[in-house]
């Protein structure tokens, strides 16, 4: 069964009008834009937002059914996580299908046979715009590109991948809602 929306247009109470928009803070990762805005019941109000380029996460499957990890240092947790292979998507990346072909080529030297199209996160929308894209790789197999970055790669069942996002191990969003709607696709959920 699935799920029922509205598909109608958003309902006007719920639409805030942006007036004007000053970039505060600029960095080559981000930028930080203060906002006038109209507030759904017509109050003016200033509110802040962090703006990020999109980034890609995927989740690569052999032919093992086993998923392709990647330890990373994350700076902003000060500390190394288990995730799905990732990054951000450049400006030279043609589209995110592209640029998560690029990643996971950078990231682990590998190569997917087939690729499909999961989804996308929003993270922490309350401060920022951040928008990951998803893909599912299958076929993975080396590449013939060398692995650039100096991470830790691990391959592990798909079931073990699921054990992980249930016992808070696998804690990136991105890496967490890929696993999870792969195993509703499997049981047709």
């Amino acid at each position: 069964m699935t799920a029922e929306l509205p598909s109608g247009p958003v309902d006007a109470v719920a639409v805030w009008q942006r007036l004007s928009s000053v970039v505060v803070h600029s960095s080559p990762a981000f930028q930080v834009r203060r906002d006038e805005v109209v507030g759904p019941d017509g109050g003016h109000e200033a509110r802040t937002r962090v703006v990020v380029p999109a980034s890609v996460t995927v989740l690569a499957v052999d032919d093992q059914d086993r998923v392709v990890l990647t330890r990373q240092w994350v700076y902003t947790h000060g500390g190394t996580e288990w995730r799905l292979p990732g990054g951000r998507v450049r400006t030279a990346d043609v589209d995110p299908a592209a640029a998560a072909k690029r990643e996971l080529a950078d990231s682990t030297g590998l190569c997917a046979a087939a690729w499909t199209r999961i989804g996308r996160v929003h993270g922490a929308d309350l401060v920022c715009d951040h928008v990951e894209h998803l893909f599912r790789a299958d076929g993975v197999a080396l590449g013939d590109r060398l692995r650039r970055r100096t991470q830790r790669m691990r391959r592990v069942p798909f079931t073990d991948a699921v054990d992980l996002v249930r016992l808070g191990r696998l804690p990136h969003a991105g890496s967490a809602h890929a696993v999870l709607a792969e195993a509703l696709r499997r049981t047709g959920a």
